[in-house]
């Protein structure tokens, strides 16, 4: 039986047994496969797993509850989730090249979580045990505990700005770990778009902060996590690498030496669903002094392991780990590039003028006069699938925003290539340059926009024509 023949019977069976129980479920799957079947998916942050990796999902897996680590459960019966735990974490530390990885965080979120209070514990609350003379938090009388919590509430987190590319997980309000840390921020060049590191260990010097955050959702060129490990160094301050963005870019070698983050960081996390293309789900990979406060994650942040998820992780890493997972990295690169430079050449503004990973940030206010919402919804509309986001010192601010972030991961999937990166780039800048801002009851409108006759029906065409040559899961035949 052929690769095709065996995905198709997989497909339609589970859907068949879904249907069975509710029709409506069944229908939505079947619609979400289709609509990704019929636009260019340009968000960063999204990619398409393979059969192999969404089939581990569905499996009875999902039925076992697993709290603890391997070989130290909460609840008996674990030694196949423990063979799975186990596996994935290996797999993780080989493709990383990290000492030690925990791979049950449930996402980036999560991932994030399990960091930081590791390093709470490992910083603030060990040291408050060892002077107590005790072993346990439950062992501390109720004035030790006390001042234990006051402690915890008082540190201090450096991180990069929100509008600079950072993320909400970073310390900020919105997010718990902004109410857990004593957030500050660290921006880039009003110049240049780019990190300035003289500032960030300016920055440091003042702040003191007890975690220092490297990473980015939006900031479109790497890091010297070798400038930014110095710097903490300096400070004593914990080095946190969220890598969730551009995991697949470390996977993949792309990212080497001191743009690897792994050997400099105390502590990496990463989701596994963006350009690492798995399963929905986080990690985290840590030096051996963090490796006892990482694994008890589960019950200190987490809920119960998702076993099945788990599964789906160490086939994700096992596809990682193959050569082919390097030229795909690497074509991440290429086409990321060759995007840039294809809506520079038709005369649009981007951060930075230009890429070294994955992504382009496109300033639609300065190319098109639009809020990034106009942006994304015209798009949208055209078969192209974007998703606005702030650039730095937007006055826009960060509902509205004036920038488009855009990503290549998905469409390298694909196997497109730069000459198909030139092709979407005149697809975007054909629909923008036909969008216009509506007026509202006050004014010109953030959010109302029209797009020139006839624009939304070409472009939709042409990307569907682009497509054709590009299916994807050809091996499902629904």
């Amino acid at each position: 039986m052929s690769d095709t023949s065996r995905a198709t019977d997989a497909y339609r069976a589970l859907l068949d047994v879904v249907a069975a129980v509710e029709p409506t479920i069944a229908d939505a799957i079947r619609g979400e496969l289709d609509n990704q079947r019929h636009q260019l998916k340009l968000i960063a942050s999204e990619n398409y797993a393979s059969p192999a990796t969404l089939l581990a999902m569905g499996t009875w897996l999902s039925d076992k509850y697993a709290e603890g680590t391997v070989g130290h459960r909460f609840y008996a019966g674990c030694e196949y989730v423990d063979v799975v735990e186990a596996r994935a974490a290996e797999l993780a530390r080989q493709v990383f090249g990290a000492p030690h990885a925990y791979v049950q965080p449930h996402s980036g979120i999560d991932a994030n979580l399990v960091a930081y209070w590791a390093i709470l514990a490992q910083r603030v609350e060990q040291p408050a045990l060892d002077e107590a003379g005790v072993r346990h938090v439950n062992d501390l009388d109720d004035a030790a505990w006390a001042k234990l919590r006051r402690a915890f509430g008082e540190q201090r987190m450096l991180g990069m700005s929100l509008d600079a590319g950072g993320h909400l997980t970073h310390g900020f309000r919105p997010n718990i770990s902004g109410k857990l840390f004593d957030q500050r921020s660290y921006g880039t060049d009003p110049e240049t778009g780019l990190l300035d590191y003289a500032e960030v260990r300016r920055l440091a010097h003042e702040v003191r902060p007890l975690v220092i955050v490297a990473g980015y959702s939006a900031y479109p060129r790497r890091i010297d996590f070798a400038a930014m490990r110095e710097i903490a160094d300096e400070v004593g301050a914990t080095l946190m690498v969220d890598m969730a963005h551009f995991a697949g870019l470390v996977a993949g070698k792309v990212m080497t030496g001191d743009e690897d983050p792994v050997p400099f960081a105390h502590i990496t996390t990463t989701t596994t669903h963006k350009s690492l293309r798995g399963p929905r789900g986080g990690l985290v990979l840590c030096q051996p002094e963090l490796a006892e406060f990482v694994d008890k994650g589960c019950p200190m942040v987490l809920g119960g392991p998702l076993p099945h998820v788990m599964a789906a992780k160490a086939v994700a890493l096992a596809e990682a780990a193959r050569p082919e997972f390097r030229d795909y990295a690497h074509a991440i690169v290429d086409n990321a590039r060759a995007l840039a430079e294809g809506l520079l050449r038709r005369g649009a503004t981007l951060v930075t003028g230009g890429t070294d990973n994955h992504l382009v940030l496109l300033d639609v206010a300065s190319s098109y006069g639009l809020t990034g919402r106009q942006a994304e919804s015209a798009l949208l509309d055209a078969g192209v699938v974007t998703n606005r986001n702030a650039i730095p010192r937007d006055p826009n601010g960060a509902w509205y925003t004036s920038g488009v972030r855009l990503g290549t991961p998905a469409l390298t999937t694909l196997g497109m290539g730069p000459s198909e990166m030139d092709e979407v780039a005149d697809l975007i800048d054909t629909t923008l340059r036909a969008t216009t801002r509506a007026s509202g009851p006050s004014g010109p409108s953030k959010a109302k926009y029209t797009v020139a006759d006839g624009v939304v029906e070409r472009t939709r065409a042409r990307a569907a024509e682009l497509l054709e040559k590009f299916p994807l899961y050809p091996e499902i035949v629904l």
